[in-house]
């Protein structure tokens, strides 16, 4: 072996390096070239032009929510990878159609509602109402249906026409809770429940008790229930100028109706008048474009929601000095720290003190959308309610579709609290529920025993009996409890305990049966409450808003910037840009995880939590 071969080996190993760390380094350089690019190109893409006698086109896909409940890098990826998170807010789709009520290059709204999935009765009537103001504007809405359930019908009801397609359908049907009882389940597996409860018509745990609803269950839920349903067929026969007594007794015969018109759904609601036109995709393109500007591609004139609202300068620049702000509490009420989405005893109630403690915000608004839970968390809210209001700055509270149970409970101390007459809210009650499973474990020959050192030790081992003292303590502090909640409902609302007591026993009201019953003071939307806070706060007109939230990392802002931007969307499909999966349907996942969320840790659970669901 030569003596210059070491030098050689050396010589060829360092010329591997060199040319693999060249390799690496033109892979890094053209990775943060390509990101560049991205970013620029993001930033500063051309958006769409807006010509004269733009058609608005509204096609909510998914839930319509107070706030987005999957996180902001999330939301971005899945639009890059076209398949966009299924949720759309409220806020955003009143805040493009006000806006487009005052742009005159709008001309009309076309409403396409069929992909709405989820929106409560006072979303619906909220978004509804910017329809009416639209209108009112002197510009009309269209509404071009495939096929309507509830949900999506009254929405569309508040257009000047609607086109239903030739083999779609509208379908009303009447409001339903009904739920799954589980006592003999339960008493077939041993599991032993034990419910503590003040509040005759505090029905949400009598699945776990019972085989079906008690009488004094069924009396409240036939009378809020009516209450809104009522509320709905006056809203549809005002908007369609048809009478709310003919719309009930079309669907009390329905079979007879289906069958005179042999089964054509499309043509019977258009004899009910419920429609104006019967049209395909095409038809209704076609009229579009007549009553409007046909553009390039042969469709009509028109920009997409997003894109409008991307234009928009969002709500909470429109003013850096003197403020309104708007904390939303959406979803059930749980203990500690919490995404958006769910309410947090913990950081719901560190979003209102922030409020309180910015120089810039004069007043609150307290926008609530929650079924309740957690007892305790909901105790937490409201004490900051009440700091803030201590403080000089006045509360105003914007119920949503539902503010009952822990929902009120955080709402109470506002200075003054609104609802939309199809809120569904009250549900004044409290309850324990405690499983034990002794005779289950017997079932597979499993027994239990042992010492303790004082009579409580291990009383709350769901292995052994609730022993009855353990009961009576329960008893007294579920008691207790409800006590508290009357009382602090009774000082907020300058009232007696025994009058409150009287209107409350866990019963449900819609906002229009609980303002009667003064619960509620007046009747309106969030738009209404903003101005009545900044009235209390004698801002005048010279004041922004701004949603007190919490704030997105740096990350989730880079993300956002490509997740948001149209020609970043459109690269990112040309590549093939694709996530794993699907997106995970979440409504189930968060009413599970929030009663999870409440129960952890806990020797058991107090709950104010209001299981009043309408579909």
């Amino acid at each position: 072996m030569s003596k210059d071969s070491p030098n050689i080996i050396v010589r060829l190993l360092r010329g591997l390096w060199n040319a693999l760390n060249f390799t690496r380094l033109l892979i890094f350089n053209l990775i943060f070239l390509i990101l560049a690019i991205a970013f620029f190109t993001a930033v500063f893409s051309s958006r769409p032009v807006i010509q004269a006698r733009t058609a608005l086109v509204i096609d909510p896909k998914g839930d319509i929510v107070e706030q987005y409940t999957i996180d902001p890098a999330q939301r971005a990826l899945g639009n890059l990878a076209g398949n966009p998170p299924k949720e759309v807010q409220l806020r955003d789709l009143l805040h493009v159609i006000d806006a487009a009520a005052k742009d005159a290059r709008i001309e009309r709204i076309v409403l396409v509602p069929d992909e709405i999935d989820g929106a409560g009765l006072a979303t619906l009537h909220e978004l509804g109402n910017a329809l009416d103001r639209f209108r009112a504007a002197g510009k009309d809405v269209v509404a071009v249906v495939g096929n309507a359930g509830q949900t999506q019908y009254l929405l569309a009801s508040h257009a000047d026409r609607i086109l239903l397609d030739p083999y779609g359908a509208v379908m009303l049907e009447g409001f339903a809770n009904y739920r799954s009882y589980f006592k003999d389940a339960l008493d077939k597996l041993g599991v032993e429940v034990h419910l503590i409860k003040v509040g005759q018509y505090k029905s949400a745990a009598e699945p776990y008790v019972l085989n079906g609803p008690s009488d004094a269950s069924k009396e409240a839920d036939r009378y809020w229930m009516g209450g809104l349903w009522q509320d709905y067929l006056a809203e549809v026969a005002s908007e369609r100028k048809i009478d709310a007594a003919t719309i009930e007794d079309d669907i009390a015969h329905y079979d007879e109706r289906v069958a005179a018109h042999q089964g054509d759904l499309a043509k019977l609601a258009l004899e009910q008048k419920l429609v104006d036109q019967l049209a395909t995709r095409e038809e209704a393109r076609r009229y579009l474009r007549e009553k409007g500007v046909a553009d390039d591609d042969g469709s009509f004139r028109q920009v997409d929601f997003k894109n409008y609202l991307a234009m928009l300068p969002p709500e909470g620049l429109k003013h850096f000095g003197t403020q309104v702000a708007v904390v939303v509490a959406q979803g059930e009420i749980v203990p500690g720290e919490q995404q958006p989405g769910m309410i947090g005893g913990r950081s719901t109630a560190q979003l209102v003190r922030m409020a309180r403690d910015d120089d810039h915000v004069k007043a609150v608004v307290l926008r609530v959308n929650s079924p309740g839970g957690d007892a305790y968390s909901s105790e937490l809210i409201r004490r900051e309610v009440a700091e803030t209001r201590a403080a000089g700055k006045p509360v105003i509270v914007s119920m949503g579709d539902v503010a009952a149970s822990g929902g009120y409970w955080i709402a109470m101390d506002g200075d003054e609290i609104w609802a939309e007459p199809t809120t569904i809210t009250g549900s004044i009650g409290i309850f324990g529920l405690i499983m034990t499973i002794p005779e289950t474990l017997a079932k597979i020959g499993v027994h239990t025993d042992g010492v303790g050192t004082t009579p409580l030790a291990g009383s709350f081992d769901i292995r052994r009996p609730l022993a009855p003292e353990i009961e009576a303590i329960l008893n007294s502090v579920i008691k207790h409890g409800y006590d508290q909640f009357i009382g602090n409902v009774a000082r907020a609302r300058k009232r007696t305990p025994q009058e409150i007591d009287a209107i409350a026993q866990g019963r449900v009201w819609s906002g229009s049966q609980a303002k009667e019953r003064g619960l509620v003071d007046k009747l309106g939307g969030l738009n209404d409450a903003i101005a009545a806070a900044a009235s209390r706060a004698k801002l005048g007109g010279n004041y922004g808003v701004r949603y007190v939230e919490r704030e997105p990392s740096t990350w989730e802002r880079f993300v956002m910037s490509f997740g948001e931007s149209g020609a970043m969307v459109r690269l990112a499909r040309s590549v093939g840009f694709t996530l794993p999966g699907a997106w995970l349907d979440r409504s189930e996942v968060a009413e599970i995880s929030g009663i999870l969320q409440t129960l952890k840790g806990k020797r058991y659970g107090a709950f104010a939590h209001c299981f009043c669901e309408i579909r």
